[in-house]
Parts: C-alpha cells; structure tokens; sequence
C-alpha cells in the first residue's frame, strides 16, 4: 500500500533510508530547504553507536544513547519520520518498499539517500551470533549485559570448579576499538564493581580475553598506538591472543586456528563479537537494478559525488558506501550526510529559479582523527596536523580528550547531561547505575530461535 503520508505536497521529495549518523545529519541539514523529507529507519531511535559498549557493562541506559529520533525531528516540519524496514528500491519507477509488522508501503521519492549502515559480519559463519553476539543494536547491548552479569550469578551457584572457570572466561573476538573497550570494561567490572559482592567466587578471577586473527591491537590506529592499548591492557589483566582465528563457536567456548596452524580450545560462556561489519543488503539491491558495483563487505562503491552510476539523484553515505579514503567511522556518515544534503539544495534551488545548479564538487573527507578508551582514565588517539603528520598521543589527557569529543556529538542537553552524570558515577567510584538484567535479555535470540523451530516442526506436521 501506499504511504498516505503527512507531507504530501508536490515539492521535491527526498526520502532517507536510516536513522543514524548519516540519515539524520541529512534530514537536519535539509530543515530549511523547500523540499519534503521522509526518514524511514528499522527503529525508532538514533543510535549513538560508539557508546554500545558502556551499555553493555552497565554503565550508561540504552536511552542516553538512542534518543527518538521523531523527538529530534519534531520542531522540523518538513521532516516526516516513518517507521519500517527497508526491503526494496525499485530504480526505474523511484520508490522504496518498507514492511511494517507485516504490511507493506511503497513510498516514492525525487531523491534518496541510502544510509543504512551496516551489521555485525561472521564471515560467513553466521551461526555463531546465537553464541556470540555482536555490538551493534540496543539489543546485542542489553543480551551482552544479560548474559555477562548473568555469567557471574551462574557461577555464584555452581560446585563445579570447571564450570566456575567456563563461566567466568570472557573472550572478545576482534582486537579493535570495540573489542578494546569491551574488554577493558569487562576486566573494570569484574575487578571493581562486583568485587567483594559475591560470597562463593571471587568476581576478580574473572579471566578476560582478547583474540585477533591480525597481529596486532588497534591495526588502523598504527603501531605505537596499538602497543600502548595492548600494554594497558595487559597490566590490567586482559589476555591478548593475536594471530589467533576463530574457526567455530558453540554454546560452552571457541575453537582458535593458530598462526602455525594448530587448532585448540577455549572454554568460555559468554562470548562478544567485534570483528567484522557487513553493509545492509540494500547495496544489492542497487547493484541488481544498475552498473553499481559493491565490495566484499557489501558496501556500494560510488560515484565522487557519493551518487551511484546511471541514477544521479540516488545517494549512498555512511557505512554503505566504499569511499578510498573515508573510514567506516561517524565522521565520515556525518560529513557525507551534510555533503549530499547542500547538493539537494543547490539543485532544488535552480529548479526553482530556472536556472542550471553549480556543477558538484567531488566529496572530500576531512580526517578530524580517531580515539579509542581502554579504560579509566586511558585511551588513545591519532590527530592528522597535515595530510602526511598525525599527532599519537595516549594516557589521561587521551581520555579526556575522547570523553569531551563524544559528549559533544551526543544528540540533545538532556541526554548529554543523563550521560555526564553517569560517567560521574561510574569514573569517580566504582559503582554502575546500570546493573539490571532479565532472562529476557539474556536469552531471547535463543527463545525465538527455539520458537521458529517449534513453528516449523508444526507446520511440517500439518503439511505431512
């Protein structure tokens, strides 16, 4: 069915697939243009996803990073925010297919930008995310809070020193800015906040691992700053494995292929993925329709001016497009996002006026560095002084540096402030405001699993 839609004008229409970096930096930068803008996103919120991890061991609610982005949005009245997920973008009749609990819209568009993100990636191997979930959604957060907290109440009640030990083996796969600061946070918690608040295990024998199939921490933060992260690392207690691939993971542990080729076994409940993304399906979608090429990540490899061969009035930002140069990182979403958005303007203002829009400049990135924490009071970051000079620097004043950069880019006073006084919290005591955990969120990927087999055993039944 078609969208009735609330904005139904005959300006021009754009409509942005995604709610995040990209898609909402896009729709803001467009608040004063005379055009229509539909927001369609699988969620309701904007996710501010470099700060997953802290919900994931307790330290801030999932509500201080993932405002709704129909509040954001509200005072802008030429913004319509839709809920669905994105399944179709037919190129030759410019409209774009979303399903909501079953119902289909078909909503169509003068101009689109794709910014849909991207996913966790298991290489292949996607039966693993039932024992290793990924950081990507509010809900890996809330499984992983579920199911790391959950490890320790386990092992509170078990008898069996080799079950104690599986439980409170902690492996993170990936060895970068996520897999650090998981790992980093979960040794923090084990070590401080939990400890002394149980009565038959000792929560700082927790044993916390980091393994990488690369041989290095942090490999596109450079050496120098890789050691630092790993030292840090270490001398909390952290297990660093490097070279070290993971072939198969089941409910009780992995299994790690070495560099020299011996397979072994790590025992472990309760296991976090990091090491991989995968860019929304979409891109295939557009590379089935046109001459759009994408790369082995899924990401659609576009023209300079981030539209894509033969469909100048399609563009694709964020982490769905493969730009030599940009990473896969917030900046580069926003950057695009307000890049395509003064092209929209440009152009709609010559349609206006009759005249013919300025010819578009190619995007240009602008590298503002990258920063990872490793924990209290440390992290790491990389600042470009010239296109040749980066300005490497770690410790204390690293970590300031990261907590000021990510306050700014939060979205909303209420939610910056909500965060600053968790951080206050959890940095100036050893104490977490969010510890809260239920079966729910620990074990519901294992339950709908449980129930989707359930229906299929039924419905074969019927059918035989």
């Amino acid at each position: 069915m078609s969208h009735p839609g609330a904005t139904a004008t005959d300006r021009h229409k754009v409509v942005i697939i995604g709610s995040g970096f990209g898609g909402l930096n896009a729709a803001q930068a467009l608040k004063h243009a005379d055009v229509d803008i539909k927001l369609i996103a699988r969620t309701t919120h904007h996710l501010f996803q470099p700060l997953l991890y802290q919900v994931a061991t307790g330290i801030i609610s999932e509500g201080e990073i993932a405002p709704p982005t129909r509040l954001i949005l509200r005072k802008q009245h030429n913004a319509q925010v839709l809920l669905g997920d994105v399944t179709h973008v037919d190129l030759e009749t410019q409209t774009v297919d979303s399903v909501l609990l079953g119902h289909t819209y078909r909503t169509p568009y003068d101009t689109l930008i794709l910014a849909a993100g991207a996913g966790q990636s298991y290489f292949g191997n996607d039966h693993f995310a039932e024992w290793a979930p990924g950081m990507k959604t509010i809900d890996d957060a809330l499984e992983l809070r579920g199911r790391i907290l959950g490890a320790f109440e386990q092992a509170e009640r078990s008898s069996d020193p080799e079950r104690r030990k599986k439980l409170l083996t902690f492996v993170v796969v990936g060895a970068g800015p996520t897999g650090v600061e998981m790992a980093g946070q979960i040794q923090e918690l084990s070590d401080q906040t939990l400890k002394g608040s149980f009565r038959h295990i000792d929560p700082t024998e927790a044993h916390v691992i980091l393994l990488d199939a690369a041989p290095a921490v942090l490999p596109p933060m450079g050496e120098k700053l890789g050691l630092k992260a790993k030292e840090r690392l270490e001398k909390m207690g952290v297990e660093i494995q490097l070279n070290a691939m993971v072939t198969d993971v089941d409910r009780n542990g992995i299994t790690v292929k070495d560099k020299d080729g011996s397979i072994r076994r790590i025992e472990s409940s309760c296991k976090v993925w990091s090491a991989g993304v995968q860019a929304s399906p979409l891109g295939k979608d557009l590379a089935a329709q046109s001459d759009t090429e994408i790369d082995r990540a899924g990401r659609v490899i576009v023209n300079p001016d981030l539209s894509i061969p033969g469909h100048p009035n399609v563009f694709v930002i964020g982490d769905m497009a493969f730009v030599p140069g940009v990473p896969g990182m917030a900046q580069g979403a926003i950057q695009g996002g307000k890049y395509v958005a003064a092209i929209i303007k440009n152009e709609d203002k010559a349609r206006q006026h009759g005249t013919k829009p300025k010819p578009r400049e190619p995007f240009k990135y602008f590298d503002k560095g990258s920063m990872a924490t490793v924990s209290k009071w440390n992290a790491v970051a990389q600042i470009p002084l010239g296109e040749k000079t980066k300005f490497e620097f770690g410790g204390f004043f690293a970590w300031l540096a990261w907590l000021g950069l990510h306050l700014i880019y939060l979205v909303g006073f209420k939610t910056k402030v909500a965060t600053l006084l968790s951080w206050a919290v959890t940095f100036l005591s050893r104490q977490r405001g969010q510890l809260t955990i239920t079966e729910q969120q620990a074990y519901a990927r294992t339950r709908i699993e449980e129930l989707q087999e359930i229906a299929a055993a039924v419905q074969e039944e019927r059918a035989s």
